[in-house]
């Protein structure tokens, strides 16, 4: 057991610091170009010559099938090739996807450029860049500050995606990303010098990755983050169509249900103590699923759909967090990259799902459907696990 598991207090180094600073900023420029679209996507592509209910769900999820597909590849050829040439490239892709989505006039146009922001498909190699920069002993916190900067930027996200969309429409929205990407190109400068990682092995394979606790929390952050799509496609048009609530305004009922929230998030980490415990990860799992029950069942004005974001909201900003720490304490050695690669791919192989699943149930013109399969996936999640068992 590390000395940071076992409680003793463990000073991070400065070269620490610095690698897990420039790779944890580079996750959240990356993600909050993605997270800022997930308010607005949905209400901007329902738009677009060529649209259908599908191809809406798709434009938002799209990004996740070729992140999905990439991941893998890509943290095993950083094992070889080392982490920045596949970092560099990742985010030029990514920037490329996304001037060619804010270029687009038509639906097709947009996914196109969907698909090729996923294309640059990093998560897994900048997790292992913090676990070759970092000692043992401070590896779960470094993977906490990680997750904790990807949470961050999804709240920030939900703030700027709607006023940036309102005032300057969503193609602003593309070219935010597109500079965000080529900044982080520019904080690899700031990395410390002799990041050694670990020698690869001589073969290409993931049996490393495919033990079934690994497989579990797989399985966990693909349900969590088709949850999460699905429910961004659905959730413009419960606000707009349902509560007549002008886009101006979208991202204040966000903030105000994010600041609720933290009554609930902040609890859930003091009591996990960066383990990724499987009692604080079902207590986040229920208010998940309360959420999205009040979503689904009684979102016919404001407060109850406030209350129900602060539910889900509390859920999912731990779990975001918690789940890659726990990843943090089982994937290690050699192989890392790709068993952060399978744990990235099940992550936007769930955005993808998502996506599907809330364009083909908004078909019906009701967002309540949409909220009320998702919250049969948190159940599937409870159903599966033992979480609830003493």
């Amino acid at each position: 057991m590390s000395a940071e598991n076992s409680g003793e207090s463990v000073t991070m180094l400065a070269s620490e610091k610095r690698v897990v600073g420039v790779a944890a900023l580079i996750a959240m420029f990356r993600m909050l170009g993605l997270f800022a679209l997930l308010p607005v996507l949905s209400l901007y592509a329902a738009q677009l010559h060529g649209k259908t209910p599908l191809l809406v769900g798709l434009a938002v999820g799209a990004y996740g099938l070729s992140q999905a597909l990439l991941q893998i590849p890509l943290g095993m050829l950083s094992d070889r090739i080392g982490r920045k040439p596949v970092i560099i490239g990742g985010l030029v892709v990514f920037a490329l996807g996304s001037v060619v989505a804010a270029l687009g006039d038509s639906i097709q146009v947009v996914i196109a450029g969907r698909f090729l922001q996923g294309a640059g498909a990093i998560s897994a190699t900048l997790a292992a860049l913090i676990t070759d920069g970092t000692r043992d002993e401070v590896r779960t916190r470094s993977m906490a500050v990680f997750g904790v900067g990807i949470g961050l930027s999804f709240i920030l996200a939900l703030v700027i995606g709607p006023a940036i969309a309102a005032y300057a429409g969503v193609p602003a929205l593309f070219w935010l990303a597109a500079l965000l990407a080529l900044a982080g190109i520019g904080l690899l400068r700031l990395l410390p010098d002799g990041i050694e990682q670990p020698a690869a092995g001589p073969d290409w394979n993931l049996r490393s990755a495919l033990s079934p606790e690994l497989l579990r929390l797989d399985f966990y952050v693909f349900l969590l983050h088709a949850m999460l799509t699905a429910s961004f496609v659905a959730l413009p048009f419960l606000l707009g169509d349902s509560l007549h609530l002008p886009l101006t305004r979208h991202w204040q009922l966000y903030v105000g249900a994010l600041l609720v929230s933290l009554a609930g998030t902040i609890p859930l980490i003091m009591r996990d103590e960066r383990q990724g415990k499987s009692s604080t990860i079902g207590l986040a799992l229920i208010l998940i699923l309360l959420g999205l029950l009040l979503l689904a069942f009684v979102a016919f004005s404001v407060l109850p759909v406030f209350v129900a974001l602060a539910l889900f909201f509390a859920g999912f900003t731990f779990l975001e967090a918690a789940l890659p720490a726990r990843l943090s304490i089982l994937a290690d050695g050699s192989e890392r990259g790709a068993m952060l690669g399978v744990f990235s791919s099940a992550q936007f192989l769930g955005a993808f799902t998502g996506g599907l699943i809330g364009g083909r149930f908004l078909s019906s013109g009701n967002p309540s459907d949409v909220f009320f399969v998702c919250a049969l996936l948190a159940a599937i999640w409870l159903a599966s696990s033992s979480l609830l068992r003493p």
